[in-house]
């Protein structure tokens, strides 16, 4: 029951989402390191978002501008001894790809962002007596951002790939008899120092171009993690995580400066973020088992950034797992979600509401 069902669980909590702050890409699960013996997986999903808002009473449309992206994952556990476990996990952990079409009528139109990052964790779990296990680990972010608003003086900029490191604790405890397990973990944060190109059109001295640095902080954030046996073939799971979204913010030099566009910044947020989920897995055979998980992040009624104007969702996903052999396991999934309504920051002040997002997902599983 357990090696099945949690594969399911994990696929539904994990893919296929649209989490905190409207950026991640990866809910940084330790999940891996409790998989029996030495294990690999391969993840691979994608996300369709809708996301529209209007102006001037509904009158004037933004179209959809939150482009459709792809997730993908691999990660490696090995069981050094009877103590010890070590995984390594690649994965893109946030992004976005924000596209307002050109040739409308909306104030921001033709304006577009995207954030590319790759991140590699390894880990480490040592298991102590009474079935408590003790987490540790590095990972290293590799990020970079583009922006072009043409609606703010043909503003434009281009950073640097920059790639810095955190790490991460965390504690746990097991009951196997039961399939129970409690994981705690905390996520450092990781600061970026960007160098960047911002240039855009001065009303007096036309083009003008500028080389420049800002520094941004992917945050911190915790981690619970929890499933038990609640009957024959019957396992309920969940998690519980919280980002320090507030240290969140892209302000490039130039774009933020009095002296200049005196604007607010690109990106910041002005509230922190908890997500919930929670599911129940079934195994029907000794081939097949399934999953339904519900998730849930409130929302903050406060007014948002035009680049990420979404405010909380609730979600469901259901996911399969088929065990073709004794060591090779498939899972497939989908989750639909409701977007949250938002309003954006003046002076554009645009409702968005009515917004969802539908997103699959497929993981192969090997132990070896």
């Amino acid at each position: 029951m357990k090696k099945i069902l949690m594969t399911a669980s994990a696929l539904a909590l994990g893919a296929t989402a649209a989490t905190a702050g409207g950026i991640e890409r990866s809910s940084q699960s330790t999940a891996i390191l409790f998989e029996k013996g030495n294990y690999a997986e391969f993840n691979v999903g994608g996300f369709r978002p809708e996301v529209s808002g209007s102006v001037a009473g509904g009158l004037v449309n933004s179209g959809d501008m939150a482009g459709d992206y792809g997730t993908y994952s691999f990660g490696y556990k090995r069981a050094l001894n009877e103590k010890i476990d070590f995984a390594l996990v690649f994965e893109n952990a946030i992004g976005a790809n924000v596209d307002y079409a050109a040739g409308t009528l909306y104030p921001i139109s033709g304006s577009t962002a995207t954030i590319d990052n790759m991140s590699l964790t390894a880990m480490m779990r040592y298991k102590l007596p009474q079935n408590v296990s003790m987490i540790g680990g590095v990972r290293a972010l590799r990020t970079n951002g583009v922006v072009s608003l043409p609606a703010v003086a043909s503003y434009q900029m281009s950073s640097s790939t920059e790639t810095d490191f955190g790490y991460l604790v965390g504690v746990a405890w097991e009951k196997p008899e039961i399939a129970a397990r409690v994981a705690l973990t905390y996520n450092s944060k990781i600061t970026h120092d960007f160098d960047a190109n911002e240039n855009f059109v001065h009303p007096l001295a036309g083009p003008l171009s500028f080389d420049t640095t800002f520094s941004t902080t992917i945050p911190e954030s915790v981690n619970l993690e929890f499933q038990t046996g609640v009957a024959k073939d019957t396992l309920v799971f969940g998690s519980v995580r919280w980002v320090h979204w507030k240290q969140f913010e892209i302000s490039p030099e130039i774009y933020t400066s009095p002296a200049f566009l005196d604007q607010d910044p690109l990106v910041a947020y002005k509230s922190n973020t908890t997500t919930y989920s929670l599911g129940v897995g079934r195994k029907f055979n000794d081939k097949w088992s399934g999953a339904v998980v519900l998730g849930y992040e409130g929302s903050s009624g406060q007014t948002t950034g035009n680049l990420g104007p979404t405010d909380g969702f609730r979600s469901i996903a259901i996911a399969g797992t088929y065990q073709a052999s004794d060591n090779v396991k498939v899972t497939c999934g989908v989750r639909y979600v409701d977007i949250g309504d938002a309003t954006t920051n003046a002076p554009v002040s645009g409702k968005f509401s009515d917004n969802s997002g539908w997103g699959a997902g497929v993981r192969v599983g090997i132990t070896f």
